[in-house]
């Protein structure tokens, strides 16, 4: 489990457009919003990351970072980077399901063609958000077993202004007896 305030996994992906994310040198002031989703496959995605799209944005003058990644290869990327007009999210592909795993993300097995006709892939992760401090620990995590009810943008990007104002801390770090 990734626990606040720990190191988060190494993460190195090749991105659309050429060249490599890699977590440990491509944060920001405040940090990185790393969006986990399933794929092209999937309609509830695309629409998340039209939001991530425009929200990106909002997170810039904020001295935060965004990226969407996923398990699909460069063309099923390029093809979901298309269908949202992406300008300014990055995206990264390639992500391998062990990867996946150690960031706590939950993993699933195909069932075919989606609603909108596409093949999901045999294995492919599910949704997680992550907000990642510059020095590559956990401030926010959020992992989905489904496509549904993930966190809202504008939400993330109003708490970054109440936890960068008060200098919050990421909660959620005690691991010991209870």
């Amino acid at each position: 489990m990734l626990m606040p305030r720990e190191k988060t996994p190494d993460l190195q992906l090749p991105l659309l457009g050429g060249g490599t994310f890699d977590l440990s040198k491509h944060g920001s002031e405040k940090g990185t919003v790393v969006c986990f989703y399933r794929g092209l496959h999937c309609p509830l995605c695309a629409t998340y990351l039209a939001e991530l799209e425009k929200r990106t944005a909002d997170f810039a003058p904020r001295g935060v970072k965004t990226i969407a990644i996923s398990s699909d290869g460069q063309e099923r990327t390029q093809a979901m980077a298309d269908k949202i007009a992406a300008k300014s999210l990055r995206f990264g592909y390639d992500l391998s399901l062990s990867k996946a795993r150690a960031w706590g993300l939950y993993v699933s097995t195909s069932r075919g063609k989606t609603s909108i006709g596409i093949e999901e892939p045999a294995l492919f992760s599910e949704p997680g958000l992550f907000m990642v401090t510059p020095q590559q620990t956990l401030y926010y995590g959020s992992v989905q077993t489904m496509p549904f009810v993930r966190p809202h943008f504008s939400e993330l990007v109003g708490a970054l202004d109440f936890a960068i104002a008060n200098e919050y801390p990421a909660r959620g770090e005690y691991s010991g007896a209870v």
